[in-house]
């Protein structure tokens, strides 16, 4: 099976223009994009996907054990870029998939020239042995993927509001709500494990390209603490604050996250 086919790949923009990759977080696809695709494509190529499990991906792709791991999102990634001859990408990761551009990048470093990391969070659990700040308790976490499996579409619309953290626009959760109960329940149960169960914060002093952290002024998902980490642990990586809340400033500070996702595209390494 292509990649191409398998992953819903959508490619819009500046042909023949440096080529800036959207990668959605969990529970999302694609669409999540779409209001600042119309911005990035003045200037870029622009390619979209979804994830295996995802969107209108190909479901009978789909393999548990693969799925398990950040490694498994990552060879997604890595065989679209083989099957249009990608190289020197920007690779913009919302949330999970910013931690899935990190190990993408450290597989095949030639085919990624930027990492931009939307809402990142290498670590969801706090340790405190390092003091480091998650945002959640491990009894949190758990209580979490309990209530996904006892109750998806009960979780999905009492947590999509809370991730979007934005009270005042219902819209935007009920969004979220429709894009999570869109999604096979196992499938998701599978990815919400490998997003809020995995730790990469080891890895991210090996990212060796250019790095923009984009972070919201308020999110309950990955509070201002972890980008303050995640902007320590990568060399020279640079760290910018949305006038956003929650956890989704591509839906909902579109503008904003789109110039700075595009001024960090365009300058010069």
């Amino acid at each position: 099976m292509d990649a191409v086919s398998r992953n819903n790949v959508t490619i819009t923009g500046r042909p023949g223009a440096p080529v800036i990759m959207l990668a959605h977080g969990f529970g999302c696809d694609q669409n999540m994009w779409r209001l600042v695709v119309p911005v990035l494509a003045e200037r870029f190529q622009v390619v979209l996907f979804d994830y295996v499990g995802s969107g209108r991906s190909d479901l009978s792709a789909w393999d548990q054990r693969r799925y398990a791991s950040l490694d498994g999102y990552a060879t997604d990634v890595l065989d679209i870029c083989a099957e249009l001859d990608l190289s020197e990408v920007v690779f913009v990761g919302h949330s999970v998939s910013a931690m899935v551009g990190v190990v993408a990048a450290a597989r095949e470093p030639r085919r990624f020239g930027k990492l931009v990391m939307v809402a990142p969070s290498p670590c969801y659990i706090d340790d405190p042995r390092t003091g480091y700040v998650g945002g959640f308790s491990a009894a949190d976490i758990d209580e979490l993927l309990e209530s996904l499996d006892s109750n998806y579409l009960g979780w999905s619309a009492a947590m999509a509001p809370v991730i979007m953290g934005n009270p005042d626009r219902p819209e935007l959760g009920q969004e979220l709500t429709n894009s999570f109960c869109a999604t096979d329940p196992d499938m998701a149960a599978v990815f919400a494990r490998t997003t809020f169960l995995s730790d990469s914060r080891s890895e991210l002093a090996s990212v060796g390209v250019p790095t923009l952290v984009l972070e919201c002024a308020q999110d309950a998902i990955a509070p201002r603490e972890v980008g303050a980490f995640v902007h320590a642990a990568i060399p020279g990586s640079r760290l910018v604050t949305l006038d956003a809340t929650g956890h989704c400033p591509q839906l909902s500070a579109p503008q904003a996250t789109a110039r700075e996702i595009s001024e960090f595209a365009g300058a010069a390494r």
